[in-house]
């Protein structure tokens, strides 16, 4: 794997993040997350057996900076 599959992007102006999953070679948006918790619910969601193990590892998650 050369790149993180799931993304978390930089925040919206409302503060939230857009959430996509690179899935089948086209990225899905999942949602906006406002915290952790939505993160891991729609990791749940996407079929992650343990989304609270992957939060912090960056072969699964990319967290992109603030501008």
């Amino acid at each position: 794997m050369t790149s993180a599959p799931i993304v978390v992007h930089r925040p919206s102006l409302s503060g939230g993040r857009k959430v996509t999953v690179h899935s089948s070679g086209r990225d899905e948006i999942l949602g906006t997350a406002y915290s952790d918790h939505d993160l891991v619910v729609f990791l749940e969601g996407a079929g992650v057996g343990d989304p609270e193990a992957i939060l912090d590892d960056p072969q699964w998650v990319a967290r992109r900076p603030s501008p």
